[in-house]
């Protein structure tokens, strides 16, 4: 049994769609919203490479998009 077992975290979000884990139990951090996933360290960080497919910032993608256009 590892030592993290039993503990709880949510999957947060930015405003640039960047992903991390939070302690569930604990407040989150100004300008991270819960992105609607809470289990294990492992379960949360699997989801988040599931859903979280371009690591670029949202700002930055944006720019992207506008230069192809």
């Amino acid at each position: 049994m590892s030592e993290t077992s039993g503990i709880q975290y949510k999957v947060v979000v930015n405003h640039e769609g960047q992903h991390s884990i939070w302690l569930a139990h604990q407040q989150l951090p100004k300008g991270w919203t819960e992105a609607g996933k809470e289990g294990t360290k492992e379960e949360c960080l699997s989801f988040i490479e599931e859903v979280w497919t371009d690591i670029r910032p949202f700002s930055l993608r944006q720019r992207l998009e506008k230069l192809t256009l």
